[in-house]
């Protein structure tokens, strides 16, 4: 009995040394908005459409109604664990800084106090990616664009976004961190697919190229890829898997691989839900030592209101737009979103 009882205490003390470890959250989360324009024409690119006299009557109304849903998605990713908003935010289909300056600058977001880090992209739709970054939580340290060289059957340059990279310290602690927003599937999957497959190919090298300059580095990568987990991009170009006991010292971890294959979407098309927005990161980054962040679980952010309450597209992503016709909602994608976690001693 007394050996029982002995048993029985250490269990306890435990359980309770366990119960009253107190854990640090950091979320990052990634947003395709959606053809976030302003209503100016920029004659350097080709947003006419996208004004009061274009085809989509793309007015001041709606412009600043759009910037104040996004300014609210953003504020409340993450926020029921953290009761704040997230502290790294990768943005797709932005068209320039300005439009990115008045997100942040909106009510929702004035007082979270986020940075901007964003490079114009040489995309023939005008629209780029940025990095927001909370000040107080993260100090980039270096940044840099990537150009994603690719060209058409007839030798021509086919212009597509940049790929984004930002180095720095979250508090303290060294990551880096990478936007993109791959090829569209314009035309087609298959006839589109190499595309895709050569901006895998440049993520690779970056990464690479971090790692050869930093044996630790830890690198998450986040994006609309315009691909699924399983695509030959993640699996045979950039050796993604789902599993953490599959990892090597060749592989990324990707878990948005689960969450795919359980069905999870983040758009839907034709019925059919995909998973185009991910995150995959470096195998040092799941680790049992929670001393300093480490991957904790990602989700899709769809809460109700973000969806289409009624109809034959019900559940699917509440969009401002369904071709030229306004519905006045948020975007065509769900936003993702990652928790990175540590024990504070």
């Amino acid at each position: 009995m007394k050996v029982l009882f002995s048993l029985i205490f250490l269990c306890s003390a435990i359980c309770f040394a366990q119960s009253t470890n107190t854990y640090k959250v950091r979320t990052v989360a990634f947003y395709n908005v959606e053809n976030l324009f302003d209503t100016k024409n920029d004659t350097l690119v080709f947003d006419c459409e996208r004004t009061p006299m274009g085809d989509y009557r793309w007015t001041e109304e709606r412009y600043q109604k759009k910037i104040a849903n996004i300014s609210k998605v953003l504020y409340e990713i993450g926020n029921d664990v953290t009761t704040t908003s997230p502290d790294v935010i990768g943005l797709c289909e932005v068209e320039k800084k300005a439009v990115i300056e008045d997100l942040i600058a909106h009510d929702n977001l004035r007082d979270e106090n986020y940075g901007i880090i964003h490079f114009n992209s040489p995309d023939e739709r005008g629209i780029d990616v940025a990095l927001l970054y909370k000040k107080e939580v993260f100090m980039p340290t270096s940044f840099k664009s990537q150009r994603v060289l690719l060209f058409d059957t007839d030798g021509q340059r086919d212009y597509t976004r940049d790929q984004l990279i930002v180095g720095g310290l979250l508090d303290d602690e060294q990551f880096y961190f990478i936007v993109n927003h791959w090829p569209s599937r314009s035309g087609g999957e298959a006839r589109s697919k190499p595309n895709r497959i050569k901006a895998a190919q440049q993520n690779k090298r970056i990464i690479d190229s971090i790692q050869k300059m930093d044996g630790r580095a830890r690198v998450i990568s986040m994006g609309d890829f315009n691909d699924d987990p399983i695509d030959d991009s993640f699996k045979k170009v950039l050796k993604t898997v789902g599993k953490s006991k599959k990892l090597d010292s060749i592989t990324f971890f990707n878990p948005m691989e689960k969450l795919f294959k359980r069905g999870v979407g983040s758009l839907a098309y034709r019925d059919k839900w995909n998973l185009f927005d991910q995150f995959f990161f470096t195998s040092n980054l799941i680790s049992k030592e929670k001393t300093n962040y480490s991957y904790w679980k990602v989700g899709v952010f769809n809460p109700i209101y973000l969806q289409n309450q009624s109809g034959k597209y019900k559940g699917y992503p509440f969009r401002t737009y369904v071709g030229t016709t306004y519905q006045g909602g948020y975007a065509d994608h769900f936003p993702i979103y990652l928790y990175l976690l540590k024990t504070i001693e």
